[in-house]
């Protein structure tokens, strides 16, 4: 096959790459795909997380530091293990697989940044009869067109993952085709435009989306392939299935570069997909010139960064699986006893069988060569000295001479002591795994009763069911409570892949990131806000307010004036620019946001609202009475049945001396009497008008003269008031007269 040269520009999508973070922060961790030595996570320094998480990187993800070390206690919460773990998902997710290669041709423009999908993944039944392994995401068939539910299916090896219902890759798109000579660009599908633009116009219509899509693939025009995906992947990023299906068309057409780039793109914005992982490395595995020697350490690194980015997930057994598996055909059997020892720490569903597999791998293999010459030197060494105090404690008046061991892993020249020496070591292998492994357990049977409660762990553009949603916020708050801040971590972004659509999951992320790192709750709100959730006010407001906390009043300005432009005639995001404006002092601009947003208003009622509130704002911010009377009067003009135009009046006329006030105060009673208002409302003023004068009137005439006309509105309203009390009693009387002749027919 050809060889598959990688490109060196950095990542579009979900992350920045071109942020001061990520230089700061990627080629110091990330080892270069040409190198073939294995990676520890060990290399990745715990920095602080505010640099490492830029505001345009994927959200954080856990870290498998814990799992290098099976010893270390869950229960762990201090603020560095955070970091670390937010940092590896930042590693993982923002800068794959860079290399010290002359940079291709450059490829289209990259679509996007993604938000959200519907996918439906088909249940993948484990082969231990523990657990099930379910697929993450496949793709959603238009609802007229296809029905919502997961299909069921044995899991066959993992080189046969690939089928899945959404793509059927033909054998055009598995093997490696010679790269045609690209002809003049043909015209447009004659339904495209259309198609499109009904997907821009209303782009929650999730069914129209996917009928584009399939339309676009059918009709096989490079170019509407790739405006089509690029756009859908802007609002429906976590739909891995589409993601394969783009870079298949891509393959199919020869474009084995830009394929890579669209599965990285991919996996930046869902780098939790194990499926998407898996159909990567088979990518790149498929497209690697297996004569080149850097070969294996490129698809090794590719290995490493799928298991950073996604081997924490409770469902990653087949990352893991796959990943032993490319070892041993490499015949690297203690990269093998490395990978085992990782795995053996995480809490999967596949735990038990990955312990069993390990114990054969032990038994199957000679030590010196699944272990690290390290290691095996080291263990030798133990084992002859716990034999050699066994024949001093049997033999205590001979002297015993130590017996001397060849140099290295070179094996003993006595054969029985050879494969004495052999077996011990095969026991003394297993029993110090057997501990992790006892602990992991523990761990797993604590998570087993949430982990079986999700039975939707893709997005789906369809609401989730209320035992589903209890069912994540229980696991989050026991997560919380009783997990390592790297496992949090990476079931909120597990969660948050099912829960896209609910606000409530992300303002818990953010959160709980609060305690953390200020960058990783920007990020998280960013990500929702402009992604997930770009028309949801409440957790718009939650981002302005957070950012008006950290001093950025421009940031926390812009979000609420993109609100206002995405969900217009929002009063609540009106008020909200108007009270950022008048806590820093910009009075000239509020008002100014309060006058636009009465001349702007649908209706009567709503420019009175907006009245009232500039009329406050001028009265007890700005301290001018005339300019507030003013609002109030002209809104009287223009709405004449409002009370609280009135009541307002009345109140910003109270305010001052009401001795001195007395003329301006009768005035504004008689503008409401005099109004169109209801006979009930009219009373009322009437009545407060007559207790004024009581309390401050200063001429008899006056009381007099405004009592006799109380007691004529009173007179008025009694035939109304009487005949709601002669209908309520009437009504009264017939429900007792019915129950009387109910009793004794």
């Amino acid at each position: 096959m050809a060889g598959l040269n990688r490109s060196d520009d950095p990542i579009t999508g979900m992350f920045n790459t071109d942020s001061p973070a990520m230089e700061s922060n990627g080629d110091g961790f990330l080892p270069v795909l040409g190198q073939t030595a294995d990676w520890s996570l060990d290399q990745v320094a715990p920095e602080t997380l505010t640099n490492v998480l830029p505001e345009d990187s994927g959200a954080s993800q856990d870290a498998l530091g814990a799992q290098h070390h099976p010893n270390q206690q869950m229960n762990s919460t201090e603020l560095g293990s955070v970091e670390k773990a937010v940092e590896q998902f930042q590693i993982a997710s923002a800068q794959l697989f860079q290399e010290e290669q002359p940079p291709p041709p450059p490829p289209p423009p990259p679509p996007p940044q993604p938000t959200e999908e519907g996918e439906q993944p088909p249940e993948h039944k484990a082969e231990s009869p523990e657990s099930q392994q379910d697929s993450q995401e496949m793709a959603v068939e238009p609802e007229a067109a296809a029905q919502d539910s997961t299909q069921d299916g044995t899991e066959a090896q993992l080189e046969t993952e690939d089928g899945m219902e959404l793509e059927e890759p033909s054998k055009e798109t598995t093997e490696d085709p010679a790269v045609p000579a690209e002809p003049a660009e043909p015209q447009l599908p004659s339904e495209f435009e259309k198609l499109f633009k009904g997907c821009e116009e209303n782009p929650e219509d999730f069914n129209a989306w996917v009928y584009l899509l399939q339309y676009v693939e059918q009709e096989n025009v490079l170019e509407a392939v790739r405006k089509s995906f690029d756009v859908f992947f802007l609002r429906y990023p976590y739909c891995y299935g589409y993601w394969k299906k783009f870079a298949d068309i891509e393959k199919k057409h020869g474009n084995i570069q830009v394929a890579e780039e669209v599965y990285r793109r991919g996996l930046q914005a869902i780098p939790l997909s194990v499926d998407l992982w898996l159909h990567y490395l088979t990518f790149i595995k498929e497209n690697s010139d297996p004569s080149d020697p850097e070969t294996e350490g490129r698809i090794r690194a590719a290995y490493e960064h799928a298991v950073l980015a996604a081997g924490t997930d409770f469902r990653s057994d087949r990352l893991w699986e796959s990943f032993v598996n490319w070892e041993t055909e490499q015949q690297k059997l203690a990269n093998v006893t490395a990978i085992y020892d990782r795995i053996l720490g995480i809490p999967t569903q596949l735990y038990s069988q990955h312990f069993q597999r390990f114990k054969d791998h032990v038994q199957n293999n000679n030590p010196k060569h699944f272990l690290s010459e390290e290691e095996f030197v080291q263990l030798r060494l133990e084992l002859a000295k716990a034999n050699l105090v066994a024949m001093i404690c049997e033999d205590e008046e001979t002297p015993v001479a130590q017996e001397e061991l060849p140099p290295g892993t070179e094996d003993l020249a006595d054969p029985a002591k050879r494969v004495t020496e052999i077996e011990n070591m095969r026991h003394k292998v297993i029993e110090v795994r057997q501990e992790v492994f006892n602990h992991n357990e523990h761990e797993v049977s604590k998570r087993w009763t949430f982990e079986e409660g999700i039975k939707r762990p893709y997005f789906h553009v369809k609401a989730l069911e209320k035992t589903q949603l209890n069912n994540w916020k229980e696991y989050l708050d026991f997560e919380i409570e009783n997990g390592t801040p790297e496992r949090v971590v990476v079931l909120f972004e597990r969660c948050l892949i099912a829960c896209a659509l609910y606000e409530e999951f992300w303002t818990k992320y953010a959160k709980y990131l609060e305690g953390y790192s200020t960058e990783g709750v920007r990020h998280v709100y960013k990500k929702a806000c402009t992604i997930h959730l770009p028309k949801k006010p409440a957790i718009h407001l939650l981002w302005a307010a957070f950012e008006e906390q950290q001093g950025n009043v421009e940031e926390a300005r812009g979000i609420l004036k993109s609100l206002e432009a995405a969900v217009p005639s929002l009063a609540m995001v009106r008020l909200r620019r108007v009270s950022l404006e008048r806590r820093h002092g910009n009075l000239e601009e509020a008002e100014a946001l309060l006058r636009e947003a009465m001349e702007s208003a649908k209706n009567a009622t709503e420019t009175s609202f907006y009245a009232v509130k500039l009329a406050r704002q001028l009265m007890k911010v700005q301290r001018s009475l005339s300019k507030a009377r003013k609002v109030l009067l002209d809104a009287i003009e223009n709405d004449q049945t409002s009370p609280k135009l009135y009541l307002n009046l009345l109140e910003l006329e109270y305010s001052g001396d009401v001795t001195q006030n007395e003329a301006e105060i009768l005035a504004c009673f008689d503008r409401a009497l005099q109004s169109q208002m209801p006979l009930e409302s009219r009373l009322l003023f009437s009545q407060r008008k007559v207790e004024f004068l009581e309390d401050f009137g200063s001429d008899i005439n006056v009381l007099v003269a405004t009592y006799e006309e109380h007691q004529k509105l009173q007179k008025e309203s009694e035939p109304t008031k009487r005949k709601a009390e002669n209908g309520y009693d009437r009504w009264i009387l017939e429900q007792g007269l019915g129950h009387i002749n109910t009793l004794f027919s």
